[in-house]
């Protein structure tokens, strides 16, 4: 029998025998008996932390890993080291989903832009630098093409479409939406990678209507638009594959409350802000 079973047995029954007694018939200390017994206090010192935890990723949806949680509980004026606040959501079961990575195909092309953006991931402002792409979401009616425009500046997704069909349409109503929603000026670049969508006459035509200056990835290099297919991972980690859905419409609702979320209440490690309020502290 282990030890710790054994003091587990006396445990139980300290209140019908002598522990000195248990200990001696089952050829156990009592010094390792009773710090046994302090150890076993130990996880009610971390309850209280633990039910904070859980409230956090209750609230977003059990998406944070540790460094977010931390954040979160600061913001609740509660403080903890952050190993000690990892060693808990190990212990409790409260770790985020393992993010998934996906491969992308490259189309041909028949307007090519120069890689303007060259992996410089930030923007000074608002509007300065947008990053596009498509992805696609299945459910057992079909798949479901999504487009978004994230903006570098605060990682917000400044607009988005979703459809039946991986078309041209798709991405020009994308980028309908973000002018009607953004300033737009000739200083703003909109980085994509070589998909026929955006090397379409379309496309060049439309951009060139509001004045947005094309950035394109180089021909089979995923890590020039990292930052759009970086949320794409995020949304499908963090939301899509932990649901099964039947229909079309299951996934633009969970797609319409997650970017709601993403943009408004989820905290980007980088500011310790959301990115609404990124954005609105650089308006103000």
């Amino acid at each position: 029998m282990k030890t710790s079973v054994k003091f587990m047995v006396i445990y139980r029954l300290k209140d019908k025998y002598s522990i000195s007694e248990m200990c001696r018939f089952f050829n156990v200390s009592r010094s390792g008996y009773y710090s046994y017994v302090s150890r076993m206090a130990t996880p009610a010192k971390d309850l209280p932390l633990a039910e904070k935890i859980i409230e956090c990723q209750r609230k977003c949806g059990r998406t944070y890993g540790y460094r977010r949680v931390h954040i979160w509980l600061e913001r609740q004026g509660i403080h903890h080291n952050p190993k000690t606040i990892l060693r808990v959501m190990q212990k409790y079961n409260l770790l985020s989903a393992i993010r998934r990575k996906k491969y992308r195909n490259y189309g041909g092309y028949l307007h090519r832009y120069p890689n303007l953006l060259n992996r410089e991931f930030t923007a000074e402002r608002p509007n300065q630098k947008w990053v596009t792409d498509i992805s696609y979401i299945k459910t057992k009616q079909g798949i479901l093409y999504l487009s978004i425009i994230r903006d570098l500046f605060d990682n917000s997704i400044v607009s988005y479409k979703t459809g039946t069909e991986q078309n041209i349409n798709l991405v020009l109503s994308t980028i309908r939406e973000a002018k009607q929603k953004e300033k737009v000026t000739a200083e703003l670049q909109l980085h994509s990678d070589q998909g026929f969508q955006y090397t379409s006459h379309g496309y060049f035509k439309l951009t060139q209507e509001y004045n947005i200056t094309p950035s394109m990835s180089r021909r089979g290099n995923p890590y020039d638009n990292a930052l759009a297919e970086n949320f794409f991972s995020i949304l499908k980690t963090e939301c899509i594959y932990r649901t099964k859905l039947q229909t079309y419409d299951d996934a633009r609702f969970l797609i319409d409350e997650y970017i709601h979320f993403y943009n408004n209440e989820r905290i980007q490690l980088k500011t310790k802000l959301t990115p609404l309020e990124q954005r609105s502290k650089y308006a103000a």
